[in-house]
């Protein structure tokens, strides 16, 4: 199962572990991008229309699945907002999309018996949890509590064998990336490149990981964060 398969790197994600042969669930609350991500899809899949901040629908999603072997929490939004202007709705609305849909479907899941044993459950962070930003207070504290998140999880199944680790990504060439460029000048992007010493990632970078992850070859891996940077925190310690 593909939390936030509409784009990005959920869309990279069921693309690439379809083709290497799962049978996989995407879902994500926009229903014209999922049919075009389900187009690339190889192998039987299914689509599920669902917003994880509605309990009705996240529940809905659980009942419609069978028992996973694989789930990767995609979902989630970036809207930033200096701290002098935060209300009780932006709390509200960066932690229901980024902290408590996925700690809730990961909740519901295991609730009604549907992660198998020696399943992988992987969360998406970012390198702003541990480096954080003008403006996203709010982004980098529900990434830093998703990560606490899955070291909780990761205890708690590991007698099932259950294996729970965060991906954290820096910047990668999402809907988001192009936004930004679009409101940046080309001198200032070439800037901000200049700091990745590999570049700036492409989805399928962190789908490559996330597939590692989900893979048995990973099966002693549990309870960690792997960071994906193009080498932008090493840069940043010259």
């Amino acid at each position: 199962m593909i939390t936030g398969a509409s784009s990005g790197i959920g869309q990279a994600t069921a693309i690439l572990c379809d083709s290497l042969g799962a049978t996989v669930t995407i879902t994500g609350r926009n229903e014209s991008a999922l049919k075009e991500t389900a187009k690339e899809l190889k192998n039987s899949s299914k689509i599920v229309v669902a917003d994880l901040t509605s309990r009705e629908q996240l529940t809905a999603l659980v009942n419609k699945s069978g028992a996973v072997d694989g789930l990767v929490n995609c979902a989630g939004i970036v809207k930033p907002l200096p701290i002098k202007y935060i209300k009780q709705k932006n709390i509200s609305e960066m932690f229901d999309a980024n902290f408590s849909s996925s700690v809730l479907l990961c909740s519901e899941l295991s609730n009604q018996k549907k992660i198998n044993e020696n399943a992988s459950v992987i969360f998406i962070s970012s390198v702003s949890a541990q480096h954080p930003y003008i403006g996203g207070s709010l982004y980098s504290a529900s990434k830093a509590a998703l990560e606490a998140f899955c070291r909780s999880f990761a205890i708690e199944n590991a007698g099932k064998k259950i294996r729970a680790n965060v991906v954290s990504p820096a910047l990668v060439k999402t809907k988001i990336f192009t936004e930004t460029e679009l409101a940046t000048s080309e001198e200032e992007m070439q800037k901000y490149e200049s700091q990745y010493p590999l570049g700036f990632g492409e989805p399928v970078d962190v789908a490559n990981c996330i597939a590692f992850l989900l893979s048995p070859a990973s099966k002693w891996i549990t309870g960690t964060t792997i960071n994906m940077d193009g080498g932008l925190l090493l840069s940043s310690k010259k």
